[in-house]
């Protein structure tokens, strides 16, 4: 038992890390009202903002996504950690719309970082008879931080004071003793000889786990455009249309899809593949649907049924594809494998977003979400009917 424990508590610290890092990309989610208010911009200019963030996270998985199957885990994961800690710093700089962009841009940088290297070094660090559990381990990991970032934001912006200061100086905090913990953990990756240029990657699948990348990135694509959209929508209709000040009911309601993800990937654990992937694409179908009609009818109730719904399938099938593209990846490719993973559902993520942000400029944004909201459940029931034929 011990051995196992010792075995195990590497991957541990690593996923420490990796809730103090995504927890701080979500940090500004409920905040955005107060830096609306304060700076004078609208929904338009939140939509800029977000996608910022998501090209911060692309270019980092193009250009870092194979770096640690070269270099090592840990000399990626610590500037992983620094581009987090100055993307709070940034934050911290008062009245400056440019630092917004700034620290969100930094933010995504350190997210494309972390979700491939941490996901692969949480794999490498597990014994063999334990990789399926460090995958699981590693998808809850990523949920659950980006869905506490909202809780806690909003939670000081309502309860403490210095709103747009507090949030960053506890996410500082924490990256300190993320950083501390991936100091103690040693290096799964013999360092491959040969000099190191930094440059734009080609990612790439091994030619044997294609078939499984295609099965998890359909279900992927699905949940992300979910995700994205809900995160874009929920803030703004919190805030715009049921006129609710409280900064923590904004965080909570994003939380119910996230914290639901997480526990869709923790009930789904034991599940085959095929039924996770196909019934977590059906339930992402239906509870994006009962969104659409909670923002219809203008009912919060509603609106978080249907994303607990939502975030029940998403996890699920996030999991199940996350954990089958890292368990089938060789250990020498496999940061670059699970870093071509989020590549897709990173641009996933993005699309709703600007999509939603532009719309709603043009029709208003209840009408806007309407319309995506059942192109999203059309996404989903889509990628249910590739899968059924596939898996």
């Amino acid at each position: 038992m011990d051995q196992v424990r010792t075995r195990t508590a590497p991957g541990l610290l690593v996923a420490l890390a990796f809730l103090a890092t995504m927890l701080g990309t979500t940090l500004p989610t409920p905040l955005y009202p107060i830096y609306q208010q304060e700076l004078g911009f609208g929904g338009l200019m939140v939509t800029v903002v977000f996608a910022t963030y998501a090209v911060g996270v692309l270019a980092a998985l193009l250009l870092f996504g194979r770096l640690s199957d070269r270099i090592g885990r840990r000399p990626v994961l610590l500037p992983g950690l620094a581009l987090a800690a100055a993307s709070s710093l940034v934050f911290l700089v008062p009245d400056s719309l440019p630092a917004l962009f700034v620290g969100r841009l930094l933010s995504g940088l350190s997210a494309g970082v972390f979700t491939g290297v941490a996901t692969a070094a949480i794999v490498d660090l597990a014994p063999p008879e334990g990789r399926a559990r460090a995958g699981l381990l590693a998808a809850a990991v990523n949920m659950l931080g980006l869905g506490l970032g909202p809780v806690l934001a909003g939670a000081l912006a309502d309860l403490a004071p210095l709103p747009l200061v507090l949030p960053y100086l506890v996410h500082l905090g924490l990256v300190a003793v993320g950083a501390v913990a991936v100091l103690f953990v040693p290096e799964p990756v013999v360092r491959q000889p040969g000099p190191v240029r930094l440059e734009v990657q080609r990612l790439s699948v091994p030619a044997d786990v294609r078939p499984v990348f295609v099965r998890a990135g359909i279900a992927g694509f699905a949940g992300f455009s979910v995700l994205g959209f809900f995160t874009a929508v929920s803030p703004l209709f919190v805030s715009g249309v049921l006129r609710e000040p409280s900064h923590l009911l904004s965080g909570l309601v994003v939380f119910s899809l996230l914290g639901s993800s997480t526990a869709g990937q923790l009930l789904s654990a034991r599940l085959p593949l095929r039924t996770s992937l196909l019934g977590g694409c059906l339930a992402l179908a239906a509870g994006i649907a009962v969104v659409g009609a909670g923002l219809a009818t203008s009912s919060l109730a509603v609106l978080v049924a249907g994303a607990v719904v939502a975030g029940l399938g998403q996890g699920a099938s996030f999991r199940a594809g996350l954990q089958s593209v890292t368990g089938t990846a060789p250990a020498e490719r496999r940061s670059e494998v699970s870093s071509s993973f989020f590549l897709l559902l990173y641009v996933a993520i993005s699309i709703p977003v600007i999509g939603v942000g532009a719309g709603a400029q043009v029709f208003g944004l209840v009408p806007t979400a309407v319309v995506f909201a059942g192109l999203v459940a059309l996404l989903a029931l889509g990628a249910f009917t590739s899968l059924l034929r596939r898996v």
